[in-house]
């Protein structure tokens, strides 16, 4: 529970603008604004992860059976990824840095994932692998 009144006061922090533009995210001086700065780049990577999922789901329409697998796999991802970042940023548990180490975490993983999805949208005719 305390996890999800952190993200909300940073959530509210970056909506209210107080982290507006890049330019402090250019040279981040204090913890809170490089955790501010963490979470708006793991925000733009979960768009774009977003963004290339949908388009997929798109391709997939004709296709149940492959969509409700694309469907299955993506949450179980969301799940592993979750789990993942939660281990990897509990060499920091409680302190200031692990909402920050936590963000990294979650953009390499949502980036990998966003580059994983594109190629299954954008597969050659002939490739095995590539689901229609």
């Amino acid at each position: 529970m305390r996890s999800l009144s952190l993200w909300a006061g940073v959530g509210l922090l970056i909506s209210s603008g107080f982290v507006s533009a890049n330019d402090e995210c250019d040279s981040p001086k204090t913890q809170m604004e490089m955790t501010q700065c963490s979470a708006q780049t793991y925000q733009a990577a979960d768009d774009e992860l977003n963004g290339v999922y949908q388009a997929l789901v798109r391709r997939l329409a004709n296709n149940a059976l492959s969509l409700e697998k694309l469907r299955a796999a993506q949450r179980k991802w969301v799940g592993f990824r979750d789990a993942e970042c939660a281990f990897e940023s509990s060499a920091v548990e409680g302190g200031s840095a692990q909402p920050m180490v936590r963000n990294g975490c979650l953009e390499a993983l949502t980036k990998a994932r966003t580059q994983r999805l594109q190629q299954h949208a954008s597969c050659e005719e002939g490739d095995l692998s590539c689901v229609r």
